[in-house]
């Protein structure tokens, strides 16, 4: 019997198979997986944490080892600041029988390491809202990550979506550095100077560094209320110093983070370097925003305790390093890694889909023996040059609002997150694919942890939901009424008469069509790793 074998076993004998539930979960994978590959710490206690939009999930393993799951709520501002801080908090407190009062720090002299995956940097790139960003680039190319690389996903399209660029202005940087090539004809300028980079290639040095037109620059930006910058400058891949110099300016001048594309990937090909520079510039600020809160939460600043954060690409990095462009996947990756370890047979070798619906979004993924890694990825519109694992992400989950506009159905991205919530929970939220799930009878509050409301102590809201969606309901079917009334009087015109074919629409008919579209949505990944490859879906096994 393997070590995962027998630890399943343990954790439930009455299953022939030593499955649990709880535990083939993707967010109680990823909290296995580090329990499994992690060293015990004796006499202490062990946490691996998925903090997700919506909820939180905290996996313990106790001193005497036994294990302690909890789930709550991601953002709860009434009632405590941090939910991974509450979680571990809740849990020493009840079984050592101490009190950790809720505002002042915990006590970190009884827990041996921490484990973390975490969709911060996920949700505020697929929702817009990470830091005010501006970009410097090598003059004469302001443009370029607008312009992009005119890659055409859907090529018959007649209209192509260009997405938003992650940062707000753009500083041109008066520079200018080339390649070396002695069989070039073009008109050339003398160079100051050539220099080495550091793959071994000669540079010609056309135009010096103009750092004082840069101060200037740096300080009407800051002015602006800016104060984060990412900096792309042509060729600094290999020859960094331009880079280099302008980063120590913005830091001198009181920036708060400044991401050079030299040190988050040095490769080739400007645009996938910009386009990751601007995302770890972006969303960096927002996850040491959420680091400084988290380590806040306890004595001394978690100095003693060893505290690992899951990257995009599935291994495990110290708090310290834990940057935008490397955590957009933190969380969907601990996912992949769980059920890798807890689903998938060396003796079948039936590949196995990982299906993640969180509250802000939905994570696909394919493991079929080994890890399937990429170096280029796009996640939610932006081109990432890093490695990671191949996820697939859309901005539909549980928690994804539901709008009717210009009469459509339409779900997301815009999310309802942990608060106030969906409607259900009690919180003055809006409706949600939850609430409509729960609307069907799909969701049966009896089944839910009573957590919800202002003092965390109320189930789900079943009226709450059917009063939101009465009153959708009544503005679809006005619509439905006056577009029937409109095509009516089109064809009275000309004589021709239209059956009433658009019926006032129930409730459960709303809720449904919301789910189909929100169905829809994340059906489209699954396809993405599988038919398009030529896999046989059917074939395969899903893990949910």
């Amino acid at each position: 019997m393997s070590d995962q074998q027998a630890y399943l076993k343990h954790r439930d004998p009455s299953s022939s198979d030593g499955t649990d539930i709880a535990l083939r979960t993707l967010r109680s994978a990823a909290a296995l997986y580090s329990f499994l590959t992690m060293a015990e710490t004796k006499g202490k206690f062990d946490f691996a944490i998925d903090r997700g939009g919506t909820f939180t999930d905290v996996f313990a393993r106790l001193p005497d080892g036994r294990e302690r799951v909890l789930k709550l709520l991601s953002k709860d501002p009434q009632n405590y600041k941090d939910a991974p801080t509450e979680g571990i908090r809740r849990v020493l407190g009840e079984e050592t029988g101490q009190l950790f009062p809720r505002d002042q720090p915990v006590d970190t002299s009884l827990i041996g390491w921490i484990r973390m995956g975490t969709t911060v940097a996920t949700n505020a790139l697929l929702e817009r809202e990470g830091e005010r960003t501006a970009l410097l680039v090598t003059k004469g190319f302001k443009d370029l990550l607008h312009i992009g690389t005119q890659a055409r996903p859907k090529l018959f399209d007649l209209e192509v979506a260009i997405p938003d660029v992650l940062y707000e202005e753009v500083i041109e940087v008066d520079e200018r550095v080339v390649l070396c090539q002695e069989d070039c004809q073009l008109p050339r300028k003398d160079p100051k100077r050539i220099v080495t980079g550091s793959t071994g290639d000669s540079l010609e040095v056309w135009r010096e560094l103009d750092l004082e037109q840069v101060e200037k620059d740096l300080r009407r930006v800051l002015s602006r209320g800016i104060s984060t910058v990412a900096v792309l400058l042509l060729h600094s891949y290999t020859w960094s110093d331009h880079e280099k110099a302008v980063g120590s300016l913005a830091r001198r001048l009181g920036f708060t983070q400044v991401s050079l594309s030299s040190e988050v990937m040095p490769m080739v090909r400007a645009v996938p370097r910009g386009y990751t520079v601007c995302a770890d510039a972006y969303l960096t600020p927002k996850i040491h925003q959420y680091l400084k809160g988290f380590i806040a939460g306890f004595e001394g600043g978690l100095k003693d305790v060893d505290v690992l954060f899951m990257q995009s690409d599935g291994g495990l990095t110290p708090m310290e390093q834990f940057c935008g462009s490397r955590a957009i996947l933190s969380g969907p990756a601990g996912g992949v890694v769980g059920y890798a370890i807890t689903s998938y047979s060396q003796m079948e070798k039936r590949p196995v889909i990982g299906f993640d619906m969180g509250g802000t979004s939905t994570d696909v993924s394919r493991y079929a023996g080994q890890y399937e890694h990429v170096f280029e990825a796009t996640t939610a519109g932006v081109t990432l040059q890093a490695p990671q694992l191949d996820i697939n992400t859309v901005a539909a989950g549980g928690g994804s609002r539901l709008f009717f506009r210009s009469g459509m159905f339409v779900v997301g991205p815009e999310s309802a997150g942990a608060h106030p919530g969906p409607a259900c929970y009690r919180k003055g939220g809006p409706l949600t694919v939850t609430d409509a799930n729960l609307a069907l009878g799909r969701l049966l509050p009896s089944f839910f942890p009573k957590i919800f409301g202002p003092a965390e102590n109320e189930p789900l809201s079943l009226e709450e939901t059917m009063k939101h969606f009465h009153r959708l309901t009544e503005e679809i079917n006005i619509f439905l009424s006056a577009s029937q009334v409109a095509a009516n009087g089109s064809n009275k015109s000309q004589n021709n008469t239209v059956p009433n074919s658009q019926s006032k629409m129930s409730v459960e008919e709303v809720a449904m069509g919301f789910i189909r579209v929100a169905n829809e949505a994340m059906c489209r990944p699954i396809r993405a790793l599988t038919q398009v490859f030529y896999y046989k879906t059917l074939q395969e096994f899903f893990d949910l």
